[in-house]
Parts: structure tokens; sequence; C-alpha cells
């Protein structure tokens, strides 16, 4: 540390104190909207787009997101460890550094494999697209440093302000195109763009406007270079194993692209995609604040009671939803979207169990990083990725879409499980304690479950099956806030 260190400013210093709850739900605010309005564009997209347009676009999404994963090399993930400011920022720096490198290399070796891409992929649409790829590497991985930077300073409400822009900017431009052009995957792929250039500005803007003396005075070529040294664990561990797990989620596009047409493609994307509404609604910005406080929690000795806290939020907001969707997702597609897309809701009542699974394990998972053991993880993702692939390929060989997912669904349970135990353990709670958690809160949706299934045998309306479905998940809801302590604390602290 150099001479500066005494008098350097600490992360919470001269902050207001927040609790877990107020910046998640600061979080959720922004997020909420934008799942709202993209559950309100998703009708309209499905009427101005094809499903091959949605499995094009779905093919896009997966390969940058393959490398947008490695374009900060993993640095990001440093800005939130070093106890000063002073020293995140260079870590900031070495992140921006390592973006314009991947960025810019991106472009001449996709351009290069370009034939090759389009031949695996079976796809020949996606070669016309495949030239955005670098400029959206490069605005997503800004974004990713500045989230991380962002996080570090607790300043939830700038994260929740880019969410809501990214959304508004990404569904204006896909329905404006949409209308304005002849149906193709470029309105989607453009609205994509869009919105994460518009939210990377709003959220570097802040930061710039709150943060710029600090960064000035803060930057050098030598503490970048210290960063880069103390931190290599991320580039030469955390990188490779951060890149198996982003191709092990984007795995189901291309297998489905390979092996069937790509209206299947476009029916798993959508499926997909509004499985994930409730899962990123809370589960997203549950993770973007745990990271931050699981940093502080390890040296202050309360890790164990935050990780089962957290845990407990998640299966009480996740499980009865995805349990519900599992049982109704066929109908909901069906009643919403026109029976062309019912095989939509197949897929999303195939994965719910993962879901459920995965999102509960999903937002603790940054603790292996907390504790700085990048091994694990590339061990683990590197076991899932083996998994996935297997499950997946076994599918496409039998020539069934819905055995391929079925296959990914099961492996995934026990994968993403033993995740969740592991996380568990490295934090100090007990495997009972956890496994209590989850049964105390299935017993909750075994009577809703129940008479969901007998209304389904007897073949009742699908609108009122819908409308129904709907109504018992408010009432569950309702039933938590009133009754669950836990959820009590946490509107008391809100009211305070």
């Amino acid at each position: 540390m150099d001479e500066t260190a005494d008098t350097a400013e600490k992360p919470s210093e001269g902050k207001k104190k927040e609790s877990f709850a107020s910046d998640v739900l600061t979080l959720a605010g922004g997020t909420t909207f934008a799942q709202i309005l993209t559950i309100i564009s998703v009708p309209v997209l499905t009427h101005l787009y094809r499903p091959e347009d949605f499995g094009v676009w779905a093919l896009y999404i997966s390969i940058t997101s393959i490398i947008s994963v490695i374009a900060c090399m993993r640095y990001e993930y440093s800005i939130m460890l070093p106890e000063y400011d002073e020293d995140a920022i260079n870590l900031l720096g070495l992140s921006f550094l390592a973006v314009l490198v991947v960025s810019s290399l991106t472009l001449p070796i996709i351009w290069y494999f370009k034939e090759s891409i389009v031949d695996v992929l079976n796809s020949p649409q996606i070669g016309d697209y495949l030239w955005l790829v670098s400029p959206f590497v490069f605005v997503n991985g800004i974004f990713l440093a500045l989230s991380n930077w962002n996080s570090r300073t607790k300043l939830f409400k700038r994260l929740s302000l880019s969410k809501v822009s990214s959304s508004v900017s990404t569904t204006a431009t896909q329905i404006g195109l949409g209308f304005a052009e002849k149906t193709s995957s470029l309105g989607l792929i453009a609205g994509s763009l869009a919105g994460q250039s518009v939210s990377t500005l709003i959220l570097g803007a802040q930061i710039w406007r709150d943060d710029r003396k600090l960064i000035g005075k803060s930057l050098s070529w030598r503490k970048i270079y210290e960063g880069f040294k103390r931190y290599n664990k991320f580039p030469l561990i955390d990188t490779w194993s951060a890149l198996m797990n982003t191709v092990s989620w984007q795995l189901p596009a291309f297998i489905l692209a390979a092996f069937f047409e790509p209206a299947i493609v476009g029916f798993y994307s959508l499926g997909f995609r509004l499985l994930q509404l409730p899962m990123n609604l809370i589960g997203g910005s549950i993770s973007q604040v745990f990271f931050q406080r699981a940093s502080r929690a390890l040296s202050e000795g309360t890790l164990p009671s935050l990780v089962e806290n957290v845990f407990r939020i998640l299966v009480i907001v996740g499980m009865f939803p995805i349990l519900i969707l599992t049982i109704v997702g066929s109908d909901v597609f069906t009643v919403i979207f026109g029976k062309a897309w019912a095989e939509a809701g197949v897929y999303t009542q195939i994965l719910g169990l993962w879901a459920f699974v995965w999102f509960i394990s999903s937002p603790l998972s940054t603790i292996y990083l907390v504790v700085e053991e990048q091994h694990f993880g590339f061990q683990y993702n590197f076991f899932n990725l083996t998994t996935r692939l297997v499950s997946l390929t076994i599918g496409g060989m039998l020539g069934s879409a819905r055995m391929a997912l079925i296959l990914f669904s099961i492996s995934g349970i026990f994968v993403y499980g033993y995740l969740c135990l592991k996380m568990m353990f490295y934090s100090g709670v007990k495997t009972s304690r956890a496994l209590k958690i989850v049964f105390s809160n299935f017993i909750l949706f075994v009577p809703a479950g129940s008479v969901l299934v007998a209304l389904k045998i007897a073949e009742i309306n699908q609108i009122l099956l819908v409308v129904f479905s709907g109504l018992i998940i408010c009432i569950y809801y309702l039933y938590i806030l009133k009754t669950d302590p836990q959820a009590k604390k946490i509107k008391s602290e809100l009211r305070n």
C-alpha cells in the first residue's frame, strides 16, 4: 500500500448506510419496470417477428454473451475486493484496457471464421449480423466494469435507472424497426445493441459526474500494473471458468440450432426469456447487492447469517411461482401469445424445476470469488459444461427437442443443487438448515399445486386456469408479507 493509504477513503465512509433489503428493492424497482415493459412488449414482438427471427436473435445473443463474459478478463470482479477506493479505481481502469483489447480482437477473428460459424450453427442468416458482435462486446464490457464499481459505491439507484433506460431503448427500437421494415432479425438485434449502449452511457455519465475527482487523482499506470499482478487469478483461472459457464448457458441455442430448424431455437428463446423474468426481477438484484455485502461480511465474520437469510429470501420468492408455471406453462403461452407459441410454453414446463434450483444458487455463486477459491469455479463449470453438452447432444441425436431439454433440466437440477450446497459449505451454513428452508416452503405450495393439477385434469377453460393461477400467486405473496417474520422486518426497515 502506498503512502496515501492512511488517508484514503474507504468505500463505506461518507455514505449513507442502507439495509440489504433496501438496496435490493432499489435495484428491483428499476428491474420491475423493465420486466413489466418486456412482458407488455412480448405479445407485440411475437406478432411482428417470426419464431425464426427469434432463433437468429438468440444465436446472436449467445455469441455476444460468450465473448462479453471475458471482455474485462474478469478483472471487473476484483473491483469489489480492495479496502480502499483508490485501488479499486485502478482496477476499473485495468478492466477498461482489457475491454479495449478483447473487443478489438473480436472483429477480425469472427470475420475470419465467419463461414465456419454459419456452418456449425446451421443458420445462414446469422452471417449477416456477425459484424455487430464486436461493438456489442465493447459496450457490454464497459457496462460490466462500471456496474461493479457502482456496486462497490452502493449507489444502486444508478443501476436501477440504467435498467429502465435499457429496457425502454431496446423495446422501442425493436418495435419501431418491426413496424418500419420487412420482418427480419435485424430489428431484434439492433434493439439489444441500442438498449445496452444507452444504459452504458447513462451509467457512465452518472459515475463520471460524481466520481471524476477521485478517478482523476487515483489513476496511475503503476497502480494498474500492481492490480494486474495482484489479481492475476481472475484472468488466468476465473476467465476460463466464466467462459465455460457462459458457453454452457448458450449450449441449448447452439445444439438446438445444429439439430433442428430455427423455429425450435425461437421457441426455446422465448420460453427461456420469460422464464427468466421472475428470476431477474429479484434474483439479479439480490446477486448484485450480495456480492458487495459478502465481501464485507467475510472480514466481519457475519457471512453465515448473511448467506442463510439471502437463501431463505430466494426460496420464498422463487419457489411458488416457478412451480405454478411448471404446471400451467403451456396454457399461459397459448392464452397470451396464441397457439403458434404453445411449444414455447411446454419448454418452460420442462425447465421449471431446473430454473428454481438455478435461481436459489446463482446469486450465491459469487461466494467462491469472495473466498478466492477460483479453482472450484473452474472445476464446477467444466463439469456443468460437460453434462449439458452430453444431455443436449443425446436429445439431438434422438431427434427430439423436448427430450434434449428434459435431459438438460435433469442434469441441471443435480449440478446446481451441488453448487448451492458447496456455497453453503464455504460460507459455514449447515446443509440441514438449507434443506429445512426448502421443505417448509414446498409444503406451502402443495395445496395450490394440487388444485391446479385437478383443474388441468378436468380440462377447465385455459383463460380461467391462467387467471386463477395468477390469483393464487398474488394470494401467496400477500400471505408471506403478512405472516413471515423476515418479510415483516423488511417492511419495517423500508418504512423507517
